[in-house]
């Protein structure tokens, strides 16, 4: 799934895409509508952009023109998102972008003054205290409504249940919140860092759940996911190493066969947006 820290690939965005879409809280978009009604041009700033999954889920359920500035360190990934980027809202106005390369961690409340609305997509459990705190004070700073999407918290649930599920679960949350290049990352604590980071500059936030349900209709994704799961959890204990090899072989049969099913919990986020 990751090339390194912070680096994804565009394979598994591609695959997660579809997930990522269904499992969204559509719920949040009217509030995000509401507020955005009768602007002239709708500016979003989509922060760790990726291939823009968050774009062309987002345009098409708001009226009206937007141009849409995309964030990333991958420059293959940027052109990847300026390509594929729907061109009409849903109202059919025109939709536009641009892509910069940056480190989004590093945005201030001036690089935002122009935005109608900030967003991201999983991106929230691959920062620090310190990351977060800066990107919230940027959001608040610009003082616009922020919507972040897809934040895992910790809680995954695969059926038919198996007695090895509970460990390899709480060894991949400890390598979610690992020190790695000197970072600590928050992993699934990220998620009411933000929340609290958003308080304390006295903006509300609202929470919503965003599940992934994986089955049969998404059975590669479900391998894929079980792969990159395990093999974290094995990374952070490796003494899982040698029972995990006969339970990767139940668990990937199952997938293949369709029988595995696998909820993976997310919350969404809006915050600055009555």
């Amino acid at each position: 799934m990751t090339e390194e820290v912070g680096r994804v690939s565009a394979a598994w965005l591609g695959l997660r895409e579809p997930a990522d879409a269904a499992a969204r809280a559509a719920e949040l978009v009217e509030p995000v509508r509401r507020h955005l009604a009768g602007s002239p041009l709708t500016v979003v700033h989509d922060l760790g952009t990726g291939t823009g999954s968050m774009g062309r889920w987002l345009a098409p359920r708001i009226p009206g023109p937007q141009h849409w500035i995309m964030y990333d360190r991958d420059p293959e990934l940027l052109a990847h998102a300026r390509t594929e980027m729907t061109d009409t809202a849903a109202d059919g106005a025109p939709v536009t972008v641009e892509t910069r390369q940056r480190d989004i961690t590093r945005l201030t409340a001036a690089d935002l003054a122009d935005a109608s609305l900030v967003t991201a997509s999983a991106l929230l459990d691959m920062l620090t205290a310190e990351e977060i705190e800066r990107i919230v004070a940027a959001c608040a700073g610009a003082g616009c409504p922020t919507l972040l999407t897809i934040s895992v918290i910790g809680r995954v649930a695969l059926t038919p249940p198996d007695p090895l599920d509970a460990e390899v679960r709480d060894a991949f949350n400890a390598h979610q919140r690992r020190t790695a290049d000197g970072r600590k990352l928050l992993g699934p604590d990220a998620v009411d860092a933000t929340v609290e980071a958003f308080g304390r500059h006295g903006v509300d936030v609202t929470v919503r759940s965003s599940h992934w349900r994986l089955g049969a209709d998404r059975a590669d994704l479900t391998a894929e996911w079980f792969d990159g799961w395990l093999g974290a959890a094995c990374e952070q204990r490796p003494e899982l190493t040698g029972p995990a090899a006969a339970y990767a072989g139940r668990r990937l049969a199952q997938a293949a066969a369709g029988e595995l099913g696998v909820v993976v919990e997310h919350n969404d986020l809006l915050a600055n947006c009555e």
